[in-house]
C-alpha cells in the first residue's frame, strides 16, 4: 500500500472532524480514515500543538480547535462573501433606518467586515476592521451559538477568557452557555448596552453548506428608539436567511450547537 504523507493525513483528518456534529474520539477517527491509532494518536498530538484540534479529556473526544476556525475566517474574507452581503446591508439599513453591519468570528473576537450607516445615525465602534469581544455583541454571540459546544468551551475555558466594558453581559462559562442556549432557540441575538451605555443591537447568522455559522447580519440602535428588538431581529434574519441562500447553504437544528449531523451519524460607541 502506498504511505500517505503526513500532510495529506493531517488534511484529512480536518476534513473528518469538520464533516461530524461533535467531536469524536481518536478510535473514531482512526477507523473513519483506516488508519493506525498510533498514527492518529501522533497527528492529533501534533496538531493540538498547533491550535488545529482540541483534546476534551473528560468526554475522551477531539474537536477542532480555534486555529481551524481562523482559516475558515480567513477565506471568507478573501472570499465572496462582502460581495454577497453588500447589497442587502444597504437595503437593510436603508429600510429600517438602523446601522447594519457584516461580522465574522475571529477567535473570541468579531471582526467587522462591512458597515452600512443611513444618514443621520450615530457613529458607533462597528467600523470596518474592528474587532470586538464576541460575548458581549450580538453578531459574535450570534456565531458562537451555533458553534459546538466544545469550540465554545475552548474559546471560554473560564473566568479568565472573559473582559469586561459597561459592567453587563456574560462574565462566566455557565452564563454565556445559557444566554447561547436561548439565543439559539430564538435564532438571533440581542444585547442592550453591553459595549456602550445608550445602544441596543441584535444580530442573526448566516450559515454554509454544512450548516456552520459564516458570518452574522446586524442592527444597531439607540436604546431609546421605539422598536422592539423582535422587529428588528425579524429583519436581520431575513438578510441573513437571504445570504444564506446566496451562499448556497441551509440552517442547521435549532435545538443543538453547531452544524446538524451530514446523514451518518478601535473602540466607540454600540456594536452588532
Amino acid at each position: 500500500m502506498t504511505r500517505v504523507p503526513a500532510a495529506t493525513r493531517a488534511l484529512r483528518l480536518l476534513r473528518f472532524l469538520a464533516s461530524r456534529p461533535g467531536p469524536v474520539s481518536a478510535g473514531a477517527i482512526a477507523g473513519g480514515l483506516g488508519l493506525p491509532r498510533s498514527s492518529v494518536y501522533q497527528l492529533l498530538e501534533a496538531m493540538a500543538d498547533e491550535g488545529f484540534v482540541v483534546h476534551l479529556p473528560e468526554e475522551r473526544r477531539w474537536g477542532l480547535g480555534v486555529a481551524a476556525f481562523e482559516i475558515g475566517s480567513a477565506y471568507l474574507r478573501h472570499g465572496p462573501l462582502e460581495r454577497l452581503a453588500r447589497p442587502l446591508l444597504e437595503r437593510l439599513g436603508a429600510e429600517s433606518g438602523a446601522t447594519a453591519h457584516l461580522g465574522v468570528l475571529h477567535g473570541a473576537d468579531v471582526l467587522y467586515l462591512l458597515k452600512e450607516r443611513p444618514p443621520h445615525a450615530p457613529a458607533l465602534v462597528t467600523g470596518v476592521g474592528v474587532r470586538l469581544p464576541a460575548h458581549l455583541t450580538a453578531s459574535g454571540r450570534v456565531l458562537l451559538a451555533h458553534l459546538p459546544r466544545a469550540h465554545v468551551r475552548a474559546l471560554y475555558p473560564g473566568v479568565g477568557a472573559f473582559t469586561d466594558r459597561t459592567g453587563r453581559g456574560p462574565a462566566t462559562p455557565g452564563q454565556l452557555r445559557d444566554l447561547l442556549d436561548r439565543e439559539r432557540r430564538e435564532g438571533f441575538a440581542a444585547e442592550d448596552g453591553e459595549v456602550t451605555p445608550g445602544f441596543s443591537s441584535v444580530a442573526a447568522a448566516a450559515f454554509d453548506h454544512n450548516g456552520a455559522p459564516v458570518a452574522a447580519i446586524g442592527l444597531t440602535v439607540p436604546t431609546a428608539r421605539p422598536v422592539t428588538a423582535r422587529a428588528l431581529a425579524a429583519r436581520a434574519r431575513d438578510a441573513a436567511a437571504e445570504l444564506t441562500r446566496r451562499l448556497g447553504g441551509r440552517a442547521p437544528d435549532p435545538e443543538h450547537g453547531g452544524p446538524p449531523p451530514r446523514g451518518d451519524g478601535g473602540r466607540g460607541r454600540g456594536d452588532g
